[in-house]
């Protein structure tokens, strides 16, 4: 009952503004845990990955027939098969990771040295990784920071002769603005490859995100909605890219998923998952849906909290997303909501409160890693000052700066908890917001 009525004083405190906030939480005997008050919440958010007996049956089942590897196994051709099904897709090939899925398509496309891949700055690493591996250029697009997508109104402005690929991330579990990028993409003859390792059932117009363009790229990492603990898989209709893809990812030997196999072994490199992974996620697709569902129904009222706390823009969805996966439940925070009170200091005061939370992404088309890249032998052979200067000055995405500052994420085993959990990270918000001078001052952050 004290509880209840804590966040009734909260609420209503929100509603009438800063100073009222403060004063029924003062009433309360409340202070910010990071100022030394007690926290909202001592109870953990769920664990992840979510463990059942039906995934240490699988494991062991798998372990006794001493077939681990996909060439004598069933398990991963199973998951394949599955997976496909439900994205409607005709091909599934799974890999060691999504970095490896993500590798295997771009070779299977033939990018390579001076080839220039569309990428946006805001996603991991290992969405640029895999274009330098073919030897070829990121060209970084700008962010559109409502979305934290990539900003596909400015895609054409950087495509060049040389581009051979857009490469977008459908970020945090939402999608990419996919009608616009790919009417670009037909217009100037381009691939396109869906990096959808953050997006797991998530849809673009009802049609499951990694479908919608020539190829698309799935994650299974252990912090994934549908995780194995390393893994990846490759999604596509076409005969001929499968059968590039499948010979790349098996060291360039034989196929035969498609109806067309290239006759001749071409390079390649081993890439494959194991019999244990594909029978983890076997395992899990029976849940996978669920807790699916779970994840919008939160994250939709979350959002709804949100959406009265001034300062706090949760991420906005392109109206052609129809449905988000909530990987990621992303927002912008506005200092100036908060009596100045920087971001750092926010998460760390968000943190104290029992509600762990993170800054996200830095701007990676900045990142050091690329010019020691571009300074090495291999592509000091392939590219010229002149070229690499050119890059240099095209490399800049104000937008991405800006939201590289702004943001703040919670993961997605949050949103698996209860509506109770949802209204105490709202309430952890507003409290912070409540005594943020004297956070402030307190210099926390």
């Amino acid at each position: 009952m004290a509880e209840r009525s804590r966040r009734f004083f909260l609420s209503m405190a929100s509603a009438a503004g800063t100073a009222g906030a403060r004063m029924a939480a003062a009433t309360l005997g409340d202070k910010p845990a990071v100022l030394g008050g007690r926290p909202i919440r001592k109870k953990p958010f769920p664990v992840w990955p979510i463990v059942r007996k039906s995934d240490e049956k699988v494991w062991m089942s798998v372990l006794r027939t001493l077939k681990w590897n996909r060439t004598r196994g069933s398990a991963v051709k199973q998951f394949e098969e599955t997976w496909a099904r439900r994205l409607g897709a005709s091909y599934c090939l799974a890999t060691s990771g999504g970095t490896t899925a993500l590798w295997t398509a771009l070779n299977a496309l033939d990018v390579g040295p001076k080839d220039e891949v569309l990428v946006p700055p805001y996603t991991f690493i290992a969405t640029v990784n895999v274009v330098l591996l073919q030897h070829a250029l990121p060209v970084f697009v700008d962010t559109d920071r409502e979305t934290f997508q990539i900003d596909a109104k400015k895609i054409e402005e950087r495509i060049t002769p040389r581009t051979r690929c857009i490469l977008p991330v459908h970020m945090g579990g939402a999608a990419a603005e996919m009608d616009l990028i790919l009417e670009l993409a037909r217009k100037h003859k381009l691939s396109v490859v869906e990096d959808a390792c953050q997006s797991h059932l998530a849809e673009w117009r009802n049609q499951p995100v990694a479908t919608v363009g020539d190829i698309g790229c799935f994650s299974f990492q252990a912090s994934k909605n549908l995780n194995c603990g390393e893994g990846g898989a490759l999604i596509t209709n076409s005969d001929e890219l499968i059968a590039r893809a499948e010979r790349f990812h098996t060291n360039g030997g034989s196929v035969g998923k498609a109806d067309n196999p290239i006759p001749h072994r071409t390079n390649g490199c081993n890439l494959r998952m194991t019999e244990f992974q594909g029978a983890l996620l076997a395992a899990q697709y029976d849940r996978v849906e669920e807790q699916a569902r779970e994840r919008e129904d939160h994250a939709g009222y979350l959002t709804s909290l949100f959406d009265e706390i001034d300062g706090i823009a949760p991420a906005r969805v392109y109206e052609g997303c129809t449905r988000n996966a909530y990987h990621l439940y992303m927002f912008r925070y506005d200092p100036h909501a908060f009596a100045g009170l920087p971001r750092e200091g926010f998460v760390k005061a968000l943190r104290a409160e029992g509600v762990h939370c993170s800054t996200g992404y830095r701007p990676l088309n900045k990142d050091k890693f690329l010019e020691h890249t571009f300074q090495s032998r291999a592509f000091r052979s392939i590219y010229s000052d002149k070229e690499l200067n050119n890059w240099r000055e095209r490399n800049h995405t104000p937008e991405n700066d800006r939201l590289c500052s702004e943001a703040v994420w919670l993961t997605q085993s949050k949103l698996l908890g209860s509506r109770d959990d949802m209204d105490q990270i709202a309430e952890a918000v507003r409290k912070i917001q409540a005594f943020a001078p004297e956070i402030r001052k307190a210099g926390v952050g």
